[in-house]
């Protein structure tokens, strides 16, 4: 194996190692240490709400080819942070993959509302395009809000468009943003009654055929007919809390988050095929689907270094669902570790030991289930969002004698209307510091920033430097 990153929060960028051409002897650089070959394909892995406490936490239950082999064989980097804040999906794969804050690559959140458009907008949603594969709003993706460049997009750019860049996950978002604009295609998981991969024509016309054999192979229904159990013994489980706790949320139809899980009883109450996701055996179709592509796109077998971005999104569903200390958060891990070795011993076997790179990342963590941490005696709690709301458009209208001066909430942000402000010639400063003070009023906000603020205040530390980054 060339090289294997493994970096628990952000790993940038890669692009200078496989970037250079030159041999040795054409720059008359003597350095033996230097190595001047590319990796024939790069593979961008990431896990969607990976805590990095997750590897030692279950470190002996994992195998020893999956992140085993990676910390063994590459290197651990343990002081990355997210510059921004707050942190979710999409603003996650789009700040791994081009190097730079939601303030800059403008992918600010997975939704947020647009206050020119009136409207809210989809991180990957785009009007102009169709799905192929599907014809639901499920298919109209692209990257194109997006606004830079990606390493993936930079690869392209370095090879005049001869390396080949594609993206696969179970989320739109987790397969979109890193394989970037100029991709030659990215595959994403529908569910429901279909349990597709399915693209968009921003890439492509029609689907591969190699994709429609995939899609119509069987392979999610011997998924959905194994169900889900525990991979391990109980006993070995002692990571976790006791299985059919107060902090889980069951499927519907099952009284009890408990094991066994039979998928074929819960499809029908749960959407069919979006029990795939909602488990590890999304990881496994992902996995499938990425030997697939690397097989029938003959990914690295030539001279131009190929980009695989594959992002595993089911630990995202079971980490929302489950929480963080449950059995069927550690079994889903105990899974994607095997379902890695499985695509590392791909790579060795189709391309050889020393003929690819691969780095693995998350695009953020997550909090325990405040109501746990409560129980331990750990101040905790949940934000309740609406009361703020409430709590702010109630002291603007009895500062300013007048209701609907608040047009949108979104991300943690409120719009003004500014229609009404023009109107009724308001002082729009005034108005910044009555609703700012108002939200400050409520127990367990930190910092309330305004307009006025961000635009004119330069914050160099603390968690107000954070904040204003994601802008």
């Amino acid at each position: 194996m060339k090289n294997i990153f493994f970096v628990s929060i952000l790993l940038c960028v890669l692009l200078s190692r496989c970037s250079v051409q030159e041999t040795i002897e054409d720059i008359g650089y003597s350095d033996p240490t230097f190595d001047l070959n590319p990796p024939k394909l790069m593979v961008g892995i990431t896990v969607d709400q990976m805590r990095y406490d997750y590897l030692t936490k279950y470190w002996k239950d994992y195998s020893d080819e999956g992140f085993k082999k990676l910390m063994r064989e590459g290197y651990s980097c343990k002081n990355h942070h997210f510059s921004y804040a707050p942190t979710y999906t999409g603003p996650g794969h789009a700040s791994i993959y081009t190097g730079t804050t939601p303030a800059y690559h403008g992918i600010i959140g997975n939704s947020w509302y647009d206050r020119y458009e009136k409207s809210g907008k989809y991180c990957t949603g785009d009007s102009t395009v169709l799905g192929v594969g599907n014809t639901t709003l499920a298919g109209q993706m692209s990257p194109r809000n997006m606004l830079s460049s990606t390493i993936t997009d930079e690869l392209k750019l370095h090879f005049n468009g001869r390396s080949k860049t594609i993206g696969v996950s179970i989320k739109d978002r987790g397969a979109i943003l890193p394989a970037g604009h100029l991709a030659d295609a990215a595959y994403w998981f529908v569910g429901g009654d279909e349990g597709d991969f399915i693209s968009s024509t921003y890439y492509m016309n029609e689907l591969p055929d190699w994709v429609n054999s995939f899609n119509a192979s069987g392979y999610k229904d011997s998924l959905m007919a194994s169900g889900w159990n525990m991979l391990k013994p109980e006993k070995d489980y002692n990571e976790s809390i006791i299985d059919n706790n107060q902090y889980e949320a069951p499927f519907t139809g099952k009284l009890q988050p408990a094991f066994p899980y039979n998928f074929t009883q819960l499809a029908d109450s749960n959407g069919g095929y979006d029990l795939i996701k909602g488990s590890p055996l999304g990881n496994s179709i992902v996995t499938e689907m990425a030997i697939n592509c690397i097989k029938n796109e003959a990914l690295g077998q030539d001279e131009f270094t190929d980009f695989l971005a594959v992002s595993f999104s089911s630990t995202d569903y079971v980490g929302h669902r489950f929480a963080p200390a449950a059995r069927e958060t550690q079994d889903c891990y105990l899974r994607l570790d095997l379902e890695i070795a499985r695509l590392l011993n791909e790579l060795n076997a189709t391309l050889g030991e020393g003929n690819y790179t691969v780095f693995l990342t998350s695009d953020h963590g997550a909090v325990h289930n405040p109501n746990y941490l409560k129980k331990l005696g750990m101040p905790a709690g949940y934000f309740k969002l609406d009361e703020v709301n409430s709590r702010v458009e109630s002291a603007l209208k009895n500062a300013f004698n007048l209701e609907g001066l608040i047009e949108s909430y979104s991300n943690d942000q409120l719009f003004f209307n500014d229609s009404l402000i023009t109107t009724h010639k308001l002082n729009k400063t005034r108005l910044e510091e009555v609703a700012s003070n108002a939200a400050l009023g409520y127990e367990g906000v930190y910092t309330a920033l305004t307009r006025t603020q961000l635009v004119n205040t330069e914050f160099s530390s603390g968690l107000n430097l954070f904040f204003t980054k994601w802008f």
